[in-house]
């Protein structure tokens, strides 16, 4: 009995450490991580939309918004530059505690990345998911083996991040995260001005056959499930060869009975301005997303509007209420964040001309 409990004690100390050390240390980004942690922390079947997809989801789509106006209890559960088979898993992650009546997808990721295995964020759509075979199915389709030891177990990742910690990794440690509280849009505030795209093609270009392949996976899952989908494709400053793969898009989304819209023909119908609107080439700042997010609010009730519901006033749903002061803090931090970015370069480039 002694041994058994000395054992019992060892097994219990080790789990708790390595737990503590996993809170501790694990990287914490709004690129993916995090809305990946918060996601778990949402109420049992909350979310009635839910956004999938690229950074183009959670730069883009505004969900303080979306509560703030409509009363959508909507969840941006995305990763950046991810992948189709990785949102298949996501997709498949969400239905186990949440049952949305729309999923909106985005196809920045697929048009723009071919290749059949996308590194470079490939820990952004991992690591803030609970340990289960779905994740690591996910990792299994996303990771060539000669990589696994590069991504896998998440703690040989991060282990060695002692001197970078950051108040972020001690709230976390000790519990003062407010996961439920985030909803996973991230506000840009920088202000770059973009050209306006001219499109001229009409033909379609094929996605990759793993990317047509787990695409198909997604509608087949959505309709075991009774979940709606809606193929979008966000705003930005995009070029032909990228159209060509949304036409592609247009035409599995048409033979499946699927609503989709590419938001790039839409600019003026948005009201984007491309000299205030834009982050960058391919994501929208704050002014910019909220006109879009107005428009895909008007889209989602001309579509969906027997399941648009609006949550506004139910005590289940105050997370999202906290959301918009949230969001808020966050636009602000960010704005500031920019300010003193602009602030330092042009310091940079007065003592260039000094010198």
């Amino acid at each position: 009995m002694k041994k058994i409990l000395t054992y019992t004690a060892f097994i219990l100390a080790f789990v708790i450490t390595m737990s503590s050390l996993d809170r501790l240390l694990s990287k914490k980004s709004i690129h993916g991580i995090n809305q990946a942690k918060s996601f778990y922390a949402q109420p049992k079947d909350s979310i009635d939309v839910l956004m999938l997809g690229s950074s183009h989801i959670h730069c883009d789509v505004n969900t303080a918004l979306l509560w703030e106006k409509y009363g959508i209890a909507a969840f941006d559960f995305s990763a950046a530059e991810q992948t189709l088979w990785q949102t298949y898993y996501y997709f498949k992650e969400a239905l186990k505690t949440q049952q949305p009546k729309v999923a909106v997808l985005d196809f920045y990721a697929p048009a723009n990345f071919k290749n059949d295995y996308q590194y470079d964020f490939l820990y952004e759509n991992l690591q803030g998911l609970k340990p289960s075979f779905n994740k690591l199915a996910l990792f299994a389709n996303s990771c060539e083996v000669m990589r696994w030891d590069d991504y896998f177990p998440d703690f040989f990742t991060y282990h060695n991040r002692y001197e970078d910690l950051g108040e972020e990794d001690f709230d976390a440690l000790f519990g003062r995260e407010d996961l439920i509280t985030f909803k996973g849009y991230t506000p840009y505030c920088a202000v770059k001005a973009q050209p306006v795209p001219d499109f001229n093609v009409t033909l379609a270009a094929d996605l990759t056959p793993k990317s047509e392949k787990y695409l198909q996976k997604i509608i087949d899952f959505a309709n075991d499930n009774n979940v709606k989908l809606f193929f979008i494709v966000a705003p930005y400053a995009a070029e032909n060869k990228e159209m060509l793969s949304y036409n592609r898009v247009a035409d599995i989304a048409a033979s499946n009975g699927i609503e989709f819209i590419n938001m790039n023909y839409e600019y003026d119908a948005i009201g984007l301005d491309f000299e205030t609107d834009f982050n960058d080439h391919s994501h929208l700042n704050y002014e910019g997303s909220c006109k879009f997010t107005d428009y895909l609010a008007s889209e989602l009730f001309g579509r969906f509007g027997g399941d648009m519901i609006d949550r506004r006033g139910d005590e289940r749903y105050k997370s999202w209420d906290d959301s918009v002061a949230l969001t808020e803090k966050m636009r602000l931090e960010a704005k500031e964040k920019e300010e003193e970015k602009l602030l330092k370069e042009k310091e940079e480039k007065k003592n260039k001309k000094k010198k």
